[in-house]
C-alpha cells in the first residue's frame, strides 16, 4: 500500500486514490477464487465452473469505498484527536453507563413476553435462536473470561469442558435416571475436575505455548468422544436425552403434563420459555459469582497474575493455586453450560464440540473486552445474533439471485468485523475497566490510561 500523508487541511488525494486502487486490486485478486468462481452440477450431474461477477464487483466496490472513507474521513479525524486533550465524559454518557446494565437485565427478563406479543406466530424461533442460543454463549464467554480475561491464561481448548458437562449429563441421565437439577452441579464439578487435570501440566507455560497445549487438550477430548464408541456412541452421538421438567412436571401433551396441570392448551412454547428463564438464571448466577470472586483475594491474585507473573511471585502469591483455581472455576461454568445444552437439545455428538466452538468463545471474550462482563454479553449478541440474523435475510436473494445464501458468508463477515474492531477498538468493544479495589471512590479506568495488552 502506498504511504498516505495528511496535512492540516486533510489528506493528499494522489496517494489516497493510489491506495484505493491498490485496495481494489488486492481485494479483487483475493476474492476472485473465493467469490468469483463457484462449482455447480449441470443436468448431467457433472461439476462445471460458474462465475458470480456481480457479487464479486459489489464486494470489491464496498471494500474500496470503505478504504476511501477511512483515509478521507476517519484517518484525519484520528490524527486531530491524537493532538487533543481527552475531554471528560458528558453527563449523558455517564447516565447511559449507569443505567445500561439495569436496562439490559430488565429487557432480557421481559424478552419472551415481548416476543409473544409482537411475533405470536414466530415466538418459538425468536426465543430459542435469539434468546437461549445467545445466552448459552454469554455463559460460556463469562466462564472463559475468568481464565483469559482475569487470569491472562490463553485457553484455546475451552470447548473440552463444554463437552465434559454435556456428556456427563447425557450419560448419567440416561444410565441412572438422575434429574437435571441433580446433574447440573455434578456436571460442573466434573468439568472443574478436568480443569484441574489440565492445569497441572501447564503450570510453567504462558502465552503461545499455553495456547498450543490447551488446543491439544480440546482435540484430545474430542477424539476420545469419537473413538470411545462403547461409552459415547462415537459419531452417532447420544439421543433421547431426558429434558428438564418444571419441578417434576414434564412438558408433554399427556394428562400429567405442564399444560394439562395448569389448564392451558398444549404448545411447545412453554418448554422453550422455561428453558430461556433457566439459562438466564444460570447466566446471572455466573455473572454474580464472577463479580464477587473478582473482589476477593483470589480475584485480585488472578489480575496480578495477568499483569506480571514475576511480580506476582515476588509478592508471595502462590501462582500454582491461582492458576488452578482459574482453570477449575472457569471449567465449572463451562460444564454448567454443557449440561444445559445437552438437556435443551436432547441429542449431542462430538461434531458439536470442535475447535471452531473454542475459537468462537475466545473471540467473544477478546472482542468484547478481556475482563469486561458487559463486553462479553455485547460480543455474544453481536456474533451469535448476527449469525442467526443472516439466516433471515431472504430478501437478499432478490438482489444477488435465488442461489445466494447469506448464511454462507457469516465467517467472512465475522472476519471483517474482527479486523474493524481490532483497528478502531483494540481493547475490545468495552475498553473501560472498573477497578476491583478502590480507595474511597471507584472510578472507571479508560483505555488511554492503560498500556496496550495490560490492565
Amino acid at each position: 500500500m502506498p504511504e498516505i500523508s495528511t496535512t492540516s487541511t486533510g489528506p493528499q488525494f494522489g496517494p489516497v486514490f493510489k491506495d484505493a486502487a491498490a485496495t481494489a486490486a488486492i481485494s479483487f485478486l483475493m476474492f476472485l477464487p473465493l467469490i468469483g468462481f463457484i462449482t455447480v452440477q449441470d443436468i448431467r450431474n457433472v461439476l462445471v465452473l460458474d462465475t458470480r461477477w456481480t457479487l464479486l464487483f459489489i464486494l470489491v466496490a464496498l471494500i474500496t469505498a470503505g478504504r476511501l472513507a477511512y483515509t478521507l474521513v476517519l484517518l484525519p479525524r484520528s490524527a486531530r484527536r491524537a493532538h487533543r486533550a481527552p475531554a471528560p465524559a458528558s453527563p449523558i454518557v455517564a447516565a447511559i453507563g449507569r443505567w445500561f446494565t439495569p436496562f439490559v437485565v430488565g429487557f432480557v427478563i421481559v424478552y419472551p413476553i415481548l416476543i409473544m406479543g409482537l411475533v405470536p406466530g414466530g415466538a418459538l424461533k425468536w426465543v430459542d435462536n435469539f434468546g437461549i442460543q445467545i445466552l448459552i454463549y454469554v455463559m460460556l464467554g463469562l466462564g472463559l473470561n475468568i481464565v483469559v480475561g482475569l487470569a491472562g491464561l490463553l485457553d484455546l481448548g475451552y470447548v473440552a469442558f463444554y463437552a465434559v458437562g454435556a456428556y456427563s449429563y447425557a450419560l448419567l441421565a440416561k444410565t441412572f435416571g438422575f434429574s437435571f437439577y441433580m446433574l447440573l452441579p455434578l456436571a460442573g464439578c466434573l468439568a472443574a475436575f478436568w480443569g484441574i487435570i489440565l492445569g497441572f501440566p501447564v503450570l510453567r507455560l504462558r502465552g503461545d505455548y499455553l495456547a498450543i497445549v490447551t488446543l491439544a487438550f480440546g482435540e484430545i477430548i474430542r477424539l476420545v468422544l469419537v473413538n470411545w464408541v462403547d461409552l459415547t456412541n462415537g459419531y452417532a452421538g447420544i439421543s433421547g436425552i431426558p429434558r428438564p421438567t418444571f419441578f417434576g412436571i414434564p412438558f408433554n401433551a399427556n394428562d400429567d403434563g405442564f399444560a394439562a396441570v395448569f389448564g392451558l392448551p398444549f404448545t411447545p412454547i412453554y418448554r422453550t420459555i422455561f428453558l430461556y428463564y433457566l439459562i438466564l438464571a444460570l447466566v446471572l448466577l455466573t455473572a454474580f459469582v464472577t463479580i464477587r470472586l473478582r473482589r476477593l483475594p483470589v480475584g485480585r491474585a488472578w489480575e496480578a497474575l495477568r499483569e506480571d507473573e514475576i511480580a506476582c511471585r515476588s509478592l508471595g502469591i502462590n501462582t500454582t493455586s491461582t492458576k488452578l483455581t482459574a482453570f477449575s472455576i472457569g471449567a465449572m461454568f463451562g460444564g454448567f453450560a454443557g449440561s444445559f445444552f445437552a438437556a435443551r437439545q436432547g441429542f449431542i455428538s462430538p461434531e458439536t464440540f470442535n475447535f471452531l466452538e473454542s475459537a468462537t468463545i475466545v473471540a467473544i471474550v477478546v472482542l468484547g473486552g478481556m475482563g469486561s462482563q458487559i463486553g462479553v454479553a455485547v460480543a455474544a449478541v453481536a456474533m451469535v445474533g448476527g449469525t442467526e440474523i443472516l439466516r433471515e435475510l431472504d430478501w437478499l436473494k432478490d438482489i444477488f439471485g435465488q442461489e445466494f445464501d447469506p448464511g454462507q458468508y457469516r465467517m467472512l463477515l465475522f472476519g471483517f468485523a474482527m479486523v474493524i474492531i481490532m483497528v478502531f477498538k483494540p481493547r475490545g468493544l468495552v475498553s473501560t475497566r472498573e477497578p476491583s479495589v478502590a480507595l474511597t471512590e471507584r472510578k472507571m479506568i479508560s483505555a488511554g490510561m492503560v498500556k496496550e495488552g495490560h490492565g
